[in-house]
């Protein structure tokens, strides 16, 4: 597939980070663009720490329609923004950056929504209306159920929010308890209903596993393999019925692993990345998000395996 010749008239986005390079966002973007015929392209800028407040400006000079922001933007973002959507609001984080018209900058977060999305597209109707009925293939985790997430960083923030906005109970493991206790106060903050917890890991573990009908991992723990140490004690058993998803998607991970041979649903991080891109791009382009996604899942699966 080509894209129309670049142009005066040729829109643009982009995704910052430091480092940036090894961010698949531009070559899905650009794929899904050329697919669909748009007249746009998607660059990376390796960005350093303290230049992100003048590559923000220059963006919008530029006449840039949009950004999507990476480690380690998403947090400094905030301040720059002249509006933020709850979501980015409540989390203290930006990952998507739309310049309106007028040059004023909104700040969003599409991570969570991402996140959800990708469940859905897995049969796990977590926070979807209910309606459909008769659907024996779909796991059951929304309101009442218990979520187990694992690590309180940057990815946990939109993942936490997007699960107790959906009326799961959330807890929150790690290592250093102060900061799952930190992001708790922050989700309850915007949701005050939200019933959430913050535990230690991986004391905890026994007693949580059992009843977690979804554990998720989103720390960087299984990017390199049987060279990380797993996110998991093995001793503490998973189990069938179970879904345990993993944010990271380069590899098959060992904790993935684990989960499918217990015979739990596991799933990758891939479904995430590409849902939340949609999601920014539609917000810049204004065209449909699940073609958008169609696209970019495409580009991302053909022919390389090793995704998954």
């Amino acid at each position: 597939m080509s894209r129309p010749p670049i142009t005066g008239a040729t829109r643009l986005a982009g995704v910052m980070g430091w480092p940036v390079a090894h961010s698949l966002s531009p070559r899905m973007h650009n794929a899904a663009f050329a697919a669909l015929g748009l007249d746009w392209v998607y660059v990376p800028f390796p960005v350093r720490p303290e230049r992100l407040a003048d590559a923000v400006r220059g963006l919008v000079a530029l006449g840039f329609a949009g950004c999507n922001a990476t480690v380690p933007h998403k947090a400094a973002l905030v301040p720059l923004m002249d509006e933020l959507t709850p979501i980015a609001a409540a989390t203290g984080s930006v990952n998507t950056i739309v310049i309106r018209p007028d040059g004023s900058l909104l700040g969003d977060s599409t991570d969570g929504h991402g996140f959800l999305m990708d469940l859905w597209a897995h049969g796990v109707e977590i926070g979807k209306p209910a309606n459909r009925q008769g659907d024996d293939h779909a796991a059951a985790v929304g309101p009442g159920h218990r979520a187990l997430v694992i690590g309180a960083g940057g990815a946990a923030r939109a993942v936490v929010y997007a699960l107790a906005e959906a009326g799961v109970r959330v807890a929150v493991v790690n290592r250093t308890v102060a900061h799952a206790e930190a992001l708790c106060r922050l989700v309850a903050a915007a949701l005050p209903k939200a019933e959430l917890s913050a535990h230690p890991f991986p004391e905890a573990l026994p007693r949580l596993a059992a009843d977690a009908d979804l554990i998720v991992n989103t720390t960087s723990l299984g990017l390199h393999g049987d060279a990380d140490p797993l996110p998991w004690d093995p001793a503490v058993p998973l189990r069938p019925g179970q879904v345990v998803y993993d944010l990271i998607y380069h590899v098959r991970t060992p904790f993935l692993r684990l989960a499918a041979a217990a015979g739990a649903h596991a799933i990758d991080g891939l479904g995430m990345l590409v849902y939340q891109g949609a999601r920014s791009a539609a917000l810049w382009t204004g065209h449909d998000e699940a073609e958008l996604a169609h696209w970019m899942e495409k580009e991302l699966t053909h022919n390389d395996e090793r995704l998954r």
